[in-house]
């Protein structure tokens, strides 16, 4: 439960980073202000059930072939939680259709962000080793 909590945050905080940077390239606006959504803390906090053990099947896979198994893997992930989302308020938070993203294939999800997705994969793998080594410290201090 701890890294469930621990990849919430740690998505949380990217994707302020992320919309931030891309409002900045925009607007050239310096305040920096980047968004997400409440729903996202339990997407992003769900990588402790769906990503660790996809990790630990595919770590000795070459590079190439863990980067296109986290760019599938997350894009299926962002297009059933876009879905689901959709289903129960009606609207998907992240339109890319309605926000006229170029490469938006329905409202849930982009090809461009694919290699992006890869390289999240690849970056969140030694993220998963350390939570890993720390959380029973972490646990154990609670």
């Amino acid at each position: 439960m701890l890294r469930f909590f621990a990849y919430g945050l740690l998505g949380w905080c990217a994707e302020v980073v992320w919309t931030a940077l891309l409002e900045f390239l925009r607007t050239r606006d310096l305040r920096l202000a980047g968004t997400s959504y409440l729903w996202m803390f339990p997407i992003y906090g769900s990588i402790a059930f769906l990503y660790e053990p996809l990790h630990d099947a595919v770590r000795g896979a070459p590079i190439g072939l863990r980067a296109l198994v986290w760019a599938v893997g997350f894009t299926a992930v962002e297009w059933a939680s876009g879905w689901a989302i959709g289903r129960v308020t009606g609207r998907c938070p992240w339109d890319y259709v309605a926000a006229g993203a170029r490469f938006a294939i329905d409202p849930y999800v982009r090809w461009d962000y694919f290699p992006l997705w890869a390289a999240v994969g690849l970056a969140l793998e030694p993220v998963h080793d350390f939570l890993v080594r720390v959380t029973p410290a972490i646990a154990a201090a609670l």
